[in-house]
C-alpha cells in the first residue's frame, strides 16, 4: 500500500503552479493571498484525498475557486475616489436622464425588456438568462438580439452597425 507524501512535499512541487495559476487570474498583489488560502483549505482536505488523485489538478481548482472568491469579495467593496461628487449622480437610474432610451426600452416586448436588462445591465449568461425566463439558450439569445435590433430602429441615440462616431 503506498502511503500519500508529506504535505510539505505537495506544497514544494505544486506551489508555483499554484501561484502562477492565482497571479493569471488576480494580478501580482492578491495572487500571495490566494495562494496562502488555496493552500490553508488544501491542507485541512489533504487527509481525505484519495491516493490516486491527481492532486496538481486538485489544487488548481482549489486556487481557481479561492481566486474567484477574492475577485467577487473585490466587487463588493467601495472604491476609493479621491475627491467625493458634490451631488449624487443619477447615473444608471431608469427615469432620470436619457428618458428617450428608457422610454424605448420600456417599449419592448415583456421577453426582449427582461433580456436586454439581464445581460446588458445584470451581465448575466445567455445559460442564466435561459433559467430565469424559462427558455433555451438559443432563445434567450434571440431575444437579446431582436431587442437591441429593435432599440436600434426605436431610440434615436442608437449606434446602428457601420455607422462612425
Amino acid at each position: 500500500m503506498d502511503m500519500k507524501q508529506p504535505f510539505e512535499r505537495v506544497v514544494a512541487q505544486h506551489g508555483t503552479t499554484v501561484l502562477r495559476v492565482c497571479r493569471v487570474i488576480l494580478g501580482p498583489h492578491d495572487a500571495d493571498d490566494a495562494w496562502s488560502e488555496t493552500f490553508l483549505s488544501a491542507l485541512r482536505a489533504y487527509p481525505d484525498l484519495p491516493e490516486t488523485a491527481n492532486v496538481e489538478a486538485w489544487l488548481v481548482t482549489i486556487a481557481h475557486r479561492k481566486a474567484i472568491d477574492v475577485v467577487r469579495a473585490a466587487k463588493r467593496n467601495p472604491l476609493s475616489v479621491e475627491h467625493v461628487p458634490e451631488a449624487p449622480t443619477t447615473l444608471g437610474i431608469p427615469g432620470s436622464g436619457d428618458s428617450d432610451l428608457w422610454a424605448a426600452v420600456g417599449g419592448l416586448p415583456s421577453k426582449q425588456r427582461q433580456a436586454i436588462a439581464y445581460r446588458y445591465v445584470a451581465g448575466l449568461s445567455y445559460a442564466e438568462i435561459a433559467e430565469i425566463l424559462g427558455g433555451t439558450v438559443e432563445a434567450a439569445r434571440r431575444a437579446a438580439a431582436d431587442g437591441l435590433k429593435n432599440l436600434r430602429k426605436s431610440y434615436p441615440g442608437a449606434i446602428t452597425k457601420g455607422a462612425t462616431s
